[in-house]
């Protein structure tokens, strides 16, 4: 993403921000200092960074010899994807997995920061009308933005009549921003609320008038304060009564209608008793099912349960099976699909009865007791109270089988309100992640099994929060999150996951919170190193941080007395390359 390009950064400061806010793959893209033109890709590897110069001939991109590329993101793109293919001279791989973007230019909710012309037109022609207009970064010139502008012209393509978007290139120097000529002003928003006032004018005639705002969903995770601040705002005389929240939350409930994938097997006869709610059912494509079962019995195979990932793949992938709290006839299908999954945590955020309705079924022993459900075999060895929870340690045994028995961690949220959602979100990321800690000590184990009553409303909203801290965990506080796509993938998966605004807005809080607590204890951290710290240069001598260098032809040498010490004894080279090469493919 062109997110990871940091316009205004010197080498010093790339080391301290992929250091103090990345992780290992973290990385960014920045001018040069020492050859003006040129870019510097930065790496975090463990506690070192590797800087490695970006060749911009004025024809192309390369890394100095190797593969040429039309555009900086394409080439950073390449290289993220195609693993392996950037190693030291001793063959260690130089890994790009995480961009650590730049701190947006505006919390404004029109800035959708990474997204291609194609994808501004596709977003404005289909969901906006005449006068919507956001603001982008630039592709082609990193550093720079575009605002792009639903006209009330048509276009005629492929013989069809289409609306034309017209997109109007922002430039960034010294400071200020400008439409080509004209006036320049301090910041982005300054700009569009002066064209929003003076509509501009093509040089066909055609006014370009700014009306209302596309509003982004996209947000850096580090600024997830503003956004909320921005989504709290009360509407004024001039805005419709309801707006922020609200307004984003029924956005994405009018996607609903595009998720209507087939849900035959809960539908059966055989199977309606099965369910707890007769409309809530699992989409086939992604239901559990159940194996070893009588084929000759019509819907043996089933339960209400579906299984979630979060979209990633390899290590980044979480996966989740989201089901319906149990009823007193699928507890052994229950315990059937937790030994046939693997899975080894189980997470339920209901109470068995709330409001004097049975909102799921007891579905294990008393404490210290055994209970047999089907062919498998459950003991309760023993029950801790938290304070919003409790955590059963349950050993579970195939009755039909030799083998070890299986210990399962049983965690029950009680602090969640039925209709409702908790006061505040600490007492949920304590809970997450201590059901995080016991998920990662088990090694090779299945999905983290989630339910409620219905399996939909607290089971999204606590997958949905998990999913969004781990990236964040995964990928540091500078990546990109958008919690309405997120909810969008898992929806994709089980019908109706969050089911109310207060839901969704939960699902920021608990982000922003959890946000905050790692900022804090970042900024603590910082405060113990720099104790004693003696800096010279780019080496945190207390840290023992080793930084890899490269050596490189600069144009100006006398622009090299801060970006020397950058590029000295990196041994990257390119198999294709010769002289200053520094890759190897």
């Amino acid at each position: 993403m062109v997110r990871w390009f940091h316009p205004n950064i010197t080498g010093i400061e790339a080391e301290q921000l992929l250091l103090n806010r990345g992780v290992h793959g973290s990385f960014l893209a920045r001018p040069s200092k020492s050859n003006p033109g040129d870019f510097t890709l930065s790496i975090r590897r463990n506690v070192e960074v590797t800087h490695i110069k970006i060749q911009n001939s004025g024809d192309y991109y390369d890394l100095y010899g190797g593969e040429k590329f039309a555009t900086l993101a394409e080439l950073v793109q390449h290289y993220t994807e195609q693993e392996g293919l950037l190693r030291e001279k001793n063959g260690d791989v130089i890994e790009l997995k995480y961009p650590l973007n730049c701190q947006d230019p505006t919390s404004e909710r029109w800035y959708h920061g990474h997204l291609s012309g194609k994808d501004a037109e596709k977003l404005l022609t289909d969901k906006g009308k005449p006068g919507s207009f956001l603001v982008r970064e630039s592709l082609s010139k990193p550093g720079d933005f575009v605002l792009s502008v639903l006209t009330n012209e048509e276009k005629v393509e492929n013989g069809d009549r289409k609306p034309r978007v017209t997109h109007v290139m922002i430039g960034y120097q010294a400071g200020k921003y400008d439409v080509g000529g004209g006036e320049r002003f301090d910041t982005l928003t300054d700009l569009v609320e002066h064209y929003k006032k003076n509509p501009m004018v093509e040089v066909s005639g055609i006014v370009v008038h700014l009306k209302q705002p596309f509003n982004a969903t996209r947000i850096n995770a580090a600024n997830i304060e503003n956004r909320v601040k921005e989504l709290n705002k009360t509407a004024d005389n001039t805005e419709k009564a309801k707006q922020g929240f609200w307004e984003e939350f029924e956005l994405l409930q009018q996607q609903e209608y595009k998720l209507l994938y087939s849900r035959k097997e809960g539908q059966r006869i055989e199977n309606k008793s099965k369910n707890r709610y007769k409309n809530i059912l699992p989409f086939d494509n992604t239901r559990v099912r159940l194996k070893e079962v009588d084929e000759s019995v019509v819907g043996s195979d089933y339960i209400n349960a579906n299984n979630i990932t979060n979209g990633k793949h390899g290590d980044d992938c979480k996966n989740y099976i989201a089901t319906q709290g149990c009823l007193q006839n699928t507890i052994h299908d229950f315990w059937k699909m937790i030994y046939q999954e693997n899975a080894h945590v189980i997470v339920m955020t209901t109470k068995e009865i709330e409001r004097g309705k049975n909102k799921c079924v007891r579905y294990w022993p008393d404490l210290q007791t055994s209970k047999e459900y089907g062919m498998i075999s459950v003991r309760n060895l023993e029950e801790r109270m938290a304070q919003d929870y409790i955590v059963r340690d349950l050993e579970v045994t195939r009755i039909d089988r030799s083998g070890l028995p299986r210990h399962i961690w049983h965690y029950q949220y009680l602090s969640w309100p039925d209709h409702g959602v908790p006061n505040e979100p600490g007492g949920v990321l304590s809970f997450l992640d201590q059901v995080n800690r016991a998920q990662q000590s088990i090694p090779d184990t299945g999905p983290i099994i989630v339910h409620c009553s219905a399996g939909i409303g607290r089971t999204g909203t606590i997958i949905v929060i998990d999913m969004l801290i781990s990236d964040i965990s995964r990928q540091g506080l500078d990546c990109d999150i958008d919690i309405p796509k997120t909810i969008q993938i898992v929806r994709k998966q089980r019908s109706g996951m969050v089911q109310t605004e207060a839901q969704y807005k939960f699902i920021y809080m608990a982000v922003q919170q959890y946000i905050e607590t790692v900022q804090r204890r970042l900024l603590e951290e910082q405060r113990n190193k720099t104790k004693d710290r003696e800096y010279s240069n780019i080496r945190y001598l207390p840290m023992e941080v080793k930084t890899k260098r490269h050596t490189g032809t600069s144009r100006d040498p006398s622009l090299l007395k801060e970006e020397s010490c950058l590029y000295e004894n990196l041994n990257i080279k390119s198999s294709k390359a010769s002289g200053g090469s520094n890759t190897k493919r």
